[in-house]
């Protein structure tokens, strides 16, 4: 399942340009979002760590632990971002579990893609 079938149809979406500011580190997460259309590089103190496209969430960290967003999200092209807050991130879990899997599975690749860049002979 990609989360774009979930959200295809959603009218409740935001429109962002490219370089427009979506979060910076360090500010409260009330919600995720879902990329409905375009690209959106996430930034670690101002270095490139991924750039996602269609179909792909983030600032989904903030809505499971409720800390401060640990990177900056940033436009890389016109976006139309659905965002998904708490509520509605309980009621998707709990009415389509294959999402919570879903966001499990982007978690464990997130990881797992840090651990190759730490395993890395570039990285020592």
């Amino acid at each position: 399942m990609r989360t774009t079938t979930l959200f295809r149809n959603s009218t409740e979406f935001q429109t962002f340009h490219p370089g427009d500011i979506v979060f910076k580190a360090g500010d409260p997460g009330d919600c995720m979002y879902v990329i409905k259309e375009g690209e959106v590089d996430l930034l670690i103190e101002g270095k490139a760590l991924a750039t996602l496209g269609e179909g792909e969430v983030f600032g989904e960290m903030a809505i499971v632990d409720s800390k401060p967003r640990s990177a900056t999200a940033v436009a890389k092209t016109n976006c139309q971002l659905v965002p998904v807050n708490e509520k509605r991130f309980n009621f998707l879990v709990q009415q389509t579990p294959y999402f919570a899997i879903f966001l499990i599975q982007v978690l464990a690749d997130r990881l797992r893609g840090m651990d190759e860049k730490f395993r890395s002979p570039a990285a020592n």
